[in-house]
């Protein structure tokens, strides 16, 4: 029986995988850094993106990322509203009607998740949030679901995780949560292929129940 249900973020709850590519392309194009084709990143973790994006310079990899985030982002903040998947409040507040948990176990910062959890409108039927940042390891491993999991005081068969990104799928998968796969945007190629299954709108999660 599936008491609760895991959910990742950025490209399952709001689809902000392809803003983020083009965010990070036209920052780096101000710095005179330009690519063939826009860099699909989505899913990666912090770590990994700005290493494919700036290899082999340490320093000047530091300097980029300090820049982006301090100044960059604020001034082009995601559009959560306009991106908000629009399944995310109905799709909650159905679980939390039938007695099931719900999480948000996300890589993004701690205020980028409390701003989508505003934004949406879900505080009231959530049960537990968790940053990547607040762990010792980054997605694939699962030490983020496994928190989630013990925070809500239920056992890995008893959950599903909802993920999008191969390194997403793989944590959850290494958690011993069952994991579905929302089919990503168009434009955005992700290996799905270790998910349980893949399923095309959140509401496809209570048939899974």
């Amino acid at each position: 029986m599936i008491k609760a249900v895991l959910f990742d973020m950025d490209g399952v709850l709001v689809d902000t995988e392809w803003f983020y590519n083009r965010r990070r392309v036209a920052f780096m194009e101000e710095h005179g850094i330009t690519y063939d084709r826009i860099p699909d990143l989505s899913g990666s973790n912090e770590p990994a993106i700005w290493e494919a994006l700036v290899p082999g310079n340490l320093t000047l990899r530091e300097e980029l990322l300090t820049e982006y985030k301090k100044r960059y982002c604020p001034a082009h903040p995601v559009p959560y509203a306009e991106l908000l998947n629009e399944q995310t409040e109905p799709v909650m507040r159905e679980l939390h009607k039938r007695g099931v948990k719900c999480a948000i176990a996300s890589s993004s910062y701690r205020e980028l998740i409390d701003e989508l959890v505003e934004i949406a409108g879900i505080a009231d039927v959530l049960d537990y949030t968790i940053s990547g940042h607040e762990c010792s390891a980054f997605k694939p491993d699962p030490e983020i679901y496994l928190r989630a999991m013990e925070a809500l005081g239920v056992e890995p068969s008893e959950c599903l995780v909802i993920e999008d990104s191969p390194l997403g799928i793989e944590a959850g998968k290494r958690s011993g949560a069952r994991v579905l796969a929302l089919r990503p945007h168009e434009g955005v190629n992700l290996d799905q292929s270790r998910a349980d299954a893949v399923i095309d709108n959140l509401t496809d999660i209570l048939a899974a129940l």
